[in-house]
């Protein structure tokens, strides 16, 4: 291939492809260029055994599409597996303390994990006095929506 009057070696070409691939991948962590950049790879086996280029590219696509195909689902859920919940989503679930009433028409406080939360009702009808235990269902904004744990010992406050 003639490049600005220089001459690179197919091989080379396929080479950086991949390099550059592989980079885009380790920047992004999204596993959507690997499987190109393995197609490039193969490409560059293809192009050192001298496999004409229109070859090479068939084989860049069919490889990498095989590899996107075949292993992709594995590796999603193989990674995602290993990703635990943390900041916000590690609160969700956990139970908080009401600190402060909750009502229909004003926010209250919880603590969770020693900080104080304004906390709102994910029931906008109901009161929820402090010393209620109450499970976080969301976190909007800086706010935790919460139900209480024992709905029967709740009274109006």
């Amino acid at each position: 291939m003639t490049l600005l009057g220089v001459t690179i070696p197919i091989a080379l070409v396929w080479l950086i492809i991949a390099f550059i691939l592989a980079v885009i991948e380790v920047i992004s962590l999204g596993l959507t260029t690997i499987w190109f950049a393995g197609g490039a790879a193969v490409a560059v086996v293809a192009a050192l055994l001298g496999v004409p280029v229109p070859i090479q590219v068939v084989i860049f696509v069919v490889v990498s599409i095989l590899l996107l195909v075949l292993t992709r689902p594995w590796a999603m859920k193989h990674f995602k597996s290993k990703l635990e919940n943390t900041n916000i989503d590690a609160v969700i679930g956990k139970e908080a303390m009401v600190t402060k009433d909750i009502s229909p028409f004003s926010a209250g406080e919880a603590k969770l994990n020693g900080l104080t939360w304004v906390a709102l009702s994910t029931d906008k009808n109901l009161t929820i006095c402090a010393g209620t235990p109450a499970r976080v269902d969301a976190v909007e904004g800086v706010k935790l929506i919460v139900t209480p744990v024992e709905q029967e010992g709740i009274h109006v406050c």
